[in-house]
């Protein structure tokens, strides 16, 4: 046997054992969009999540205003680094509604009276049904839903200060 093809098992084997690492440096995006982007928001009925405040329906969203749809949780270390950027898009004239998932009215409570309440309305999911039907995989997901009630743009994981244009933009080019 030559030499020449002597190496090519050892350059087969580096190619292989290059791939792997690469894959173990630079996994795949795990986040998992919603397939309902550019689709009508499901059916859904919310409770009210705290007193006082109205619950929210998938009716509201379809009432001729682009608004923000955000889906969070009192319990989600990264929904309290958020509350600040909604609360900067509400001060912004941003309309906010939300859907509190798997907590409670006391704990829903607290949260908003500590980080801020920049939500108009507030619906409670303690079962996650209408998260899972929103095609949503985690909190803090935000939804841009047109004055239609098409859902527009998605955002998976919580909002930055980075985003702020890119929201008004967005809602802006949705009106």
């Amino acid at each position: 046997m030559s030499r020449g093809l002597r190496i090519i098992p050892i350059i087969l084997l580096l190619w292989l054992v290059g791939g792997l690492a690469w894959r173990l440096i630079k996994p795949a995006d795990s986040a998992v969009p919603s397939q309902l982007v550019h689709r009508e928001v499901p059916a859904f009925s919310a409770a009210a999540a705290v007193p006082g405040k109205p619950g929210l329906e998938s009716s509201d969203l379809a009432k001729g205003e682009p608004r923000l749809l955000n889906v969070f949780a009192s319990w989600c270390v990264p929904c309290i680094g958020e509350a600040p950027v909604l609360m900067e898009l509400r001060r912004k004239g941003v309309k906010i509604d939300a859907i509190a998932v798997r907590d409670t009215p006391e704990a829903i409570a607290a949260f908003l009276a500590k980080h801020g309440d920049p939500y108009e309305r507030l619906g409670a999911d303690p079962r996650s049904n209408t998260q899972m039907s929103l095609g949503s995989s985690g909190v803090p997901e935000t939804f841009i839903v047109d004055g239609k009630g098409v859902i527009r743009r998605q955002y998976i994981g919580p909002l930055t200060e980075a985003n702020i244009p890119a929201v008004i933009q967005q809602l802006a080019e949705v009106r």
